[in-house]
């Protein structure tokens, strides 16, 4: 019996690793793989920053599959805040949150 029970939570512990080491991770890209829509959505909303990173990573919502692509920008100036634009892949900005 304990060794039931040891082996349910083993289990678990690896489900819950396995599953946090995935969590927020997409595919690197550069900018010339990301498409012209989302450079456009991207570059107006950056407000004269460096792009740092750019990612790839696919969302449900809604039940339905979208693509997210995910910039890190440095803003200019002394301070160097970072942006984080979000914009789906038909070019729509999805969210824009200042780091």
């Amino acid at each position: 019996m304990k060794t039931k029970i040891l082996t349910l939570v083993a289990l678990q512990l690896t489900m819950a690793y396995a599953v946090s080491g995935f969590a927020g991770e997409g595919e690197e890209l550069k900018w010339s793989q990301v498409p012209p829509t989302v450079q456009k959505t991207i570059s107006e909303n950056m407000g004269g920053g460096k792009i740092e990173e750019i990612k790839k990573e696919t969302r449900t919502i809604g039940g339905k599959s979208i693509t997210i692509y995910e910039a890190k920008v440095r803003k200019p100036g002394i301070s160097g805040k970072k942006l984080e634009i979000e914009v789906d892949e038909n070019g729509k900005l999805v969210e824009l949150e200042d780091e």
